[in-house]
């Protein structure tokens, strides 16, 4: 790696923090190197590399970003190129940022909007990164609702080193712009268009209309952010801004772009903190939890659950504290432990009993019932290996699930086709696995794709069975 000439002045900054972290050089250079291969970079630093820094070399390119990132993921507290003494670049993790303000958080998060509207393939080879989980969760958890977001005259943007700026364009007649008024009929159109894009990725996957919604965040959501509003319309216009930008992370772990969801999760909850709204920064937090699981960071999953309860307390509504709790059963799961697997569960199930029909429960948590903790009970119990349990959960939530939830149903088949194999039962396990596969044919998900890869996984066994060549024949039809 080309580095510029040294300064004169060492480098103090990095000097203390390399104290204070632990490292050695030789250390630091190879967590260096090796956060470089998550993004496909063969860096080759060692310690000499190390000492050059600390005389005052400034290194090119993204690597003083992935410097700070070292330093985060060892001190828990999210670092910048500039606290190290180093110049700052266009960082490797950019959107992982819990702002400050909230002119801040709308500056990120539209900066967000901007580049995947129109760069989306390089966004979706960014890695997931479990240690950026750690500095936005507690940031909200210790955190409080912003004092002011209300908006009067729109004031000039100043361009940040290494973020997105937005490139002006021409407005056609009646379009909104930067500066005009948010009302309530605006933030009534957000919601509206939240429950159609929520529709069609139920049905259909994330891929169906993922770009659209991103545009629409772009070209509506950031000028409404940016326009002119009091307190309680503004609290309301984050909210709504909040649930949008979750749903584009929903949809972009669908389509397994994890870096870029994980970055969209953790907008949506600092959109969230702006809004003053603990109980959907929980369901924020639950939805990391669940991509967590997903990607088999049990640790991190049951982490995120219980930073949720922690932040919400008591006072959330019983089908939310249901949600919480079979959210933190989940990563129990994953990682083995069936008691604390089936306590959470408990938990849960007594929750979700204690909710009655005049709860005022929010709109987001309204998909919790019966049917959706029978599907949590089925993923658990499928996962602890425990597969009549699983069987039967399975089962009582294909029955109570609605048809609009495609996805989710699909999921629940794969999880009693599991089950049915796990039992034995081969002919059931294929005919279910079959239907499955035909139905993720149909959809634009990959997390659908891979549940029936997963299922064929554990048909590996039974290979060369006659059923399981049937399985075979039939999805091959699927093309």
């Amino acid at each position: 790696m080309t580095e510029r000439p040294a300064q004169r002045t060492p480098n103090r900054q990095l000097a203390a923090l390399i104290a204070e972290a632990g490292f050695s050089n030789a250390g630091l250079a190879r967590r260096v190197d090796q956060l470089g291969l998550e993004h496909g970079l063969d860096l080759r630093y060692d310690k000499t590399s190390v000492t050059r820094w600390l005389r005052g070399q400034q290194p090119r390119g993204t690597t003083p970003a992935l410097i700070a990132e070292v330093f985060t993921r060892r001190l828990g507290r999210r670092l910048s190129a500039q606290d190290l003494g180093l110049d700052a670049c266009a960082p490797v993790y950019a959107g992982l940022e819990f702002a400050a303000t909230p002119e801040e958080a709308v500056d990120i998060v539209s900066g967000l909007w901007r580049k995947d509207s129109g760069s989306h393939a390089e966004l979706r080879k960014i890695a997931f990164t479990p240690a950026g989980l750690v500095v936005p969760s507690r940031d909200w958890l210790i955190g409080r609702a912003d004092e002011k977001v209300a908006r009067g005259e729109p004031i000039a943007r100043i361009p940040v080193q290494g973020r997105p700026t937005a490139v002006p364009r021409q407005r056609s007649q009646g379009e909104r712009g930067p500066g005009q008024k948010v009302t309530g009929g605006d933030i009534a159109a957000l919601r509206s268009v939240g429950e159609l894009f929520r529709s069609l990725d139920d049905m259909y996957g994330g891929g169906h209309a993922r770009q659209a919604l991103v545009r629409y965040l772009e070209h509506e959501c950031e000028p409404m952010l940016r326009g002119t509003y009091g307190e309680q319309t503004g609290r309301r216009l984050f909210a709504a801004a909040a649930d949008l930008t979750r749903l584009a992370g929903w949809t972009s772990y669908d389509i397994a772009a994890h870096g870029l969801a994980q970055r969209y999760f953790v907008q949506s909850l600092r959109l969230a903190q702006a809004a003053g709204d603990r109980a959907f920064g929980s369901y924020v937090l639950v939805t990391m939890s669940r991509q967590a699981v997903y990607l088999a960071h049990g640790r991190e999953a049951v982490q995120l659950a219980r930073v949720a309860q922690q932040g919400v307390g008591a006072s959330a509504p019983p089908v939310v504290q249901a949600l919480l709790h079979a959210c933190e059963a989940r990563g129990h799961g994953v990682l083995g432990e069936v008691r604390a697997c089936t306590a959470s569960l408990v938990r849960a199930e007594r929750a979700l009993e204690a909710a009655r029909p005049g709860d005022d429960v929010p709109h987001w948590a309204r998909f919790f019932d019966e049917g959706q903790l029978a599907d949590e009970f089925g993923h658990c119990h499928r996962d602890l290996q425990q597969f009549r349990a699983a069987a039967q959960h399975a089962e009582r939530s294909l029955q109570l699930r609605a048809p609009a939830y495609a996805r989710s149903r699909l999921f629940c088949r794969v999880v009693l086709a599991s089950a049915r194999l796990g039992l034995g039962e081969l002919d059931q396990a294929c005919a279910l696995g079959a239907e499955a596969a035909g139905a993720a044919a149909e959809m634009r998900s990959v997390r659908a794709v891979e549940y029936v890869k997963d299922f064929e996984r554990r048909l590996e066994p039974y290979r060369d069975a006659a059923p399981v060549r049937g399985y075979r024949d039939k999805v091959a039809a699927f093309g």
